[in-house]
This record gives structure tokens, sequence and C-alpha cells, in this order.
């Protein structure tokens, strides 16, 4: 393992036929990147949190990290006033810091939406992760609940990427374009279709079906192609909008005790989708 990470941070970017290599980091978007950053990561950010999180707060504190990608969630403002400072004095001190422009505090959660108000400050702040937009929302039977839904330059940039590739298809059969925008289609959902973004859903997949009429359109100036006909080819090939995913609390709520003599360990709690 060690013999493949030294190749990879050698390997240098390829870019535009012309090879750049660096005695520093690793390329962005780097299939290695992932690793070291958990690696690194592990001991100069999620232990010495850990620590912080026991031993300096006063409130709750809630750390999610994916990658170089963090999301931390305070009881207290004045814990996330602190906290900031003095992860800013931990990175410095391994030649890391936080990027300026991605880096807020902002106030957010079930409270935010009623103090806001009281202050005048309009709606809570949204922020993204993985994909997603993150919005204080309120569920059909008016009780606080986090929505998520995509966020719209990423998907953007897919119909722009599916957009160019079906300009490449265009001439190909109907069956092999609808097969393949089934692939695609069907991959936007496994990952996108959480609770609450039903919308986002839709949208994307109306998008897709007008993509595949105007594609269809250009073949021939003779070519009748109408929303009827196009509507019938996406039930065919084209899967429908639904949640795919479970709600949070269904999700975590997967724990049972078990206990394994031949380990020698005590009871143990695992729970699904991360340790607690």
């Amino acid at each position: 393992m060690l013999r493949l990470i030294q190749k990879w941070l050698k390997a240098g970017v390829l870019e535009d036929g012309v090879l750049t290599v660096s005695d520093r980091g690793t390329g962005q978007g780097s299939v290695i990147s992932p690793l070291l950053a958990n690696v690194y990561l592990h001991y100069v950010f999620d232990l010495w949190a850990e620590r912080w999180r026991h031993r300096e707060a006063v409130g709750n504190v809630i750390i999610v990290r994916y990658a170089d990608d963090l999301i931390i969630g305070f009881e207290l403002d004045k814990d996330a006033r602190r906290f900031q400072e003095a992860m800013c004095h931990r990175l410095r001190e391994f030649s890391l810091s936080l990027h300026p422009e991605k880096t807020r505090l902002i106030e957010f959660g079930r409270f935010a939406v009623e103090r806001r108000a009281h202050r005048r400050l309009g709606k809570p702040e949204t922020f993204n992760f993985l994909g997603f937009t993150f919005i204080c929302g309120t569920s059909s039977g008016g009780q606080f609940q986090i929505k998520r839904k995509t966020r719209r330059d990423r998907m953007r940039a897919k119909l722009k990427e599916i957009k160019e590739e079906m300009r490449q298809r265009r001439h190909h059969s109907i069956p092999e374009q609808g097969h393949w925008l089934r692939q695609v289609v069907t991959g936007f959902f496994a990952y996108h279709a959480v609770p609450t973004n039903i919308w986002s859903l839709g949208t994307f997949r109306f998008r897709i079906i007008d993509l595949w009429r105007r594609s269809l359109r250009r073949r021939s100036q003779k070519d009748g192609t109408t929303w009827r006909r196009i509507t019938k080819l996406a039930n065919d090939f084209l899967p429908r909008a639904r949640i795919l995913h479970p709600w949070p609390q269904e999700r975590f709520a997967v724990k049972y005790p078990r206990w394994e003599p031949s380990a020698r360990m005590g009871p143990a709690r695992f729970c699904a989708g991360g340790a607690q």
C-alpha cells in the first residue's frame, strides 16, 4: 500500500496533454486524495475534535466529516466560536487551513427561524454538503424538519454533461438511447432520492425527457416527435421519480445489542451509519 501511495504522489497531473508534477500534495480529484485525507485528518482532526468535544464543549456537539468536507453542529453559539478558533490554530500546526469562502458560521436548526425572526434577520441560511442543499423547513404537520434538495449547480452541470453525450448518440436507435438514459436516471436517483427531495427528482426527469425530445427532433427536419410520443417513450424506459432512501430516524434506529464471547468483549451497541 505504501508503494502504491508513493507512485500516486509522483504520478503528476495530465491536463490538456501537459504533464505537471508537483512535490506537494495530490492533484485535485485524484483517486488517492480521499484516502490520504482520511488517514491524515483522522490524527490531525478527528481524535483532537473528539477530545475537545468531551473536555471543552459546554453544550452538545455533532461532527460529520467526509474526506475534507466538514459539518459541525453546536448547541451553543459560544462553543461554535471557541471551536472555530481552536480548529484554525490546530490546522496551522499541520500546514493546513480552512477555505475562507467555504467556511461559514451560520444559525441553523429548530430554533433558528424564531430567533432570526425576532431579530428581523429573515429566513435561516442554508448550506451545501455532499451534493445537497440543507434547509430549515417544516413537515406537513408543522413540525421542524431539515429538508435536503439537490444542489442546483450540480444538477445543471449534470444536465449539461448529458446534453453533450446525447448529441453524440443522436443517431443511435431509440431503444439504445432509452437504455442509456435509464442507466443515467437510475444512477442519479440512487444517490439523490432522499426524503424531501422528490421535487428535484421530478425536475431532473422532466429535463431529461425534454432533452431527449429535442435531440430526436434534430435528427431530421421531418421528425414529428410530440410530447405524447416522448411521454410514452419515457414511461417505457425511464424510472419514475420516487424516494428510495429511508428517513434519517429510520436509518439510524437500526440498533441491536450483540455479545461475542470469542471476541472477549462485553455487550456492544452497533449503529448503522456510524458509531454511537
